[in-house]
């Protein structure tokens, strides 16, 4: 797993233009999440990056796109027709793409997006972020990915993926891929710096 401890990527150096963030429809227990999701939408504006993401107004999918369009970035929501009222779609995007099911959302968002992160989540966040870490494996595509480790929410998932790698079902070389940022300020320097490696 590669991490990062630096920042201030300026936008004309960066070799990505849209984000796809992976996040929980609630806030979760911890101040902590919402304060970085609020700081990664910030950041993701000020870089000049486009947001891409489940297309919800409440809990973290909620204030990560409220931070990009308060400092007047771009958001594009992808949300299926049956979530529409679950989730309850935010209407102050730039734009609310409605597609049929989650598949559709899945493939959509994957094709909108230069690089993908997870910020703490469900099962959800899990099923989106674990697919599209798999592609990455299968080679469908060379976007890096990465999983924003706010509080040390994802403490024990990387303990055991180091487990799977150890017992022989996941290779060191794919582990390596996975990026970890401690802090929304490393997250696209750790994303840029990784899509050029993958596409020099």
């Amino acid at each position: 797993m590669t991490t990062v401890s630096h920042s201030g990527t300026s936008p004309q150096t960066l070799p990505i233009q849209s984000i796809c963030v992976y996040c929980g429809s609630s806030p979760g227990h911890d101040q902590a999440y919402r304060e970085d999701a609020f700081k990664l939408g910030k950041h993701i504006a000020e870089a000049g990056i486009r947001l891409i993401y489940g297309g919800g107004k409440t809990g973290l999918m909620g204030t990560i796109a409220d931070a990009v369009l308060q400092a007047g970035g771009s958001v594009v929501g992808v949300i299926p027709h049956a979530l529409n009222t679950r989730e309850l779609a935010h209407d102050g995007l730039t734009e609310l793409i409605r597609v049929t099911d989650m598949h559709e959302r899945k493939m959509t968002m994957a094709s909108l997006a230069d690089a993908f992160v997870a910020m703490p989540g469900g099962i959800g966040t899990m099923d989106e972020f674990f697919e599209i870490f798999t592609w990455q494996q299968l080679s469908f595509h060379a976007k890096p990915c990465a999983v924003l480790d706010t509080a040390s929410y994802y403490e024990h998932l990387l303990i055991f993926l180091a487990h799977m790698t150890r017992q022989g079902f996941l290779g060191s070389n794919q582990l390596d891929r996975l990026l970890v940022a401690r802090s929304p300020d490393q997250v696209i320097p750790l994303l840029s710096e990784s899509a050029r490696a993958l596409n020099p």
